[in-house]
């Protein structure tokens, strides 16, 4: 069973048909939206700011969302894929993003409409990557734009999730 948790008066809350691992951990001011999933070992921790997630958005195994006490909230929209191992802390992430494994976004950057965070890039704080961009590196820097098929690819992970949780019901 997942580990929900309030912290300083504050519950997570969660829109219809959402999806918890057994050992993904949900605490404090978190506001989720319609049909997200968290997978296992995944920490979506509101103890010290607010989390607020868009619909059919999935944070994979092992990735981390958090914040930044009295400075930096995070705001996460729709079609949303945060894969495994990644950090997203601080800052906002627009609709129809994939933020790739083990990348990290720090505080206050924000991560445009359309665009891809590579596996292992490193966003700094302040960060604005561009609408429909790919960015890549460490730090992270722009090396092109979304294609049709990147786009497909965005769409189509956030849309395979909810899908690869309805598995998991299933067994319980």
């Amino acid at each position: 069973m997942a580990l929900l948790k309030s912290v300083r008066g504050h519950s997570p809350e969660f829109g219809k048909n959402c999806f918890l691992a057994d050992n993904c951990t949900v605490v404090g001011e978190v506001k989720m939206g319609d049909n997200c999933t968290v997978w296992f070992n995944a920490v979506v921790r509101g103890d010290v700011h607010s989390i607020t997630i868009g619909d059919n958005t999935n944070i994979q195994d092992g990735a981390v969302i958090h914040c930044t006490y009295q400075k930096a909230k995070t705001v996460i929209g729709n079609n949303v894929s945060i894969a495994h191992n990644a950090i997203v802390h601080g800052c906002t992430v627009e609709d129809n993003v994939l933020i790739g494994m083990g990348a990290i976004v720090m505080d206050d950057a924000v991560v445009g409409t359309g665009s891809v965070i590579a596996a292992g890039a490193v966003v700094l704080a302040g960060t604005r990557v561009e609408p429909g961009s790919i960015y890549a590196g460490a730090p992270a820097r722009k090396i092109k734009d979304t294609g049709p098929e990147m786009k497909e690819v965005i769409a189509r992970t956030a849309r395979n999730y909810p899908m690869y949780a309805e598995w998991f019901k299933d067994e319980a």
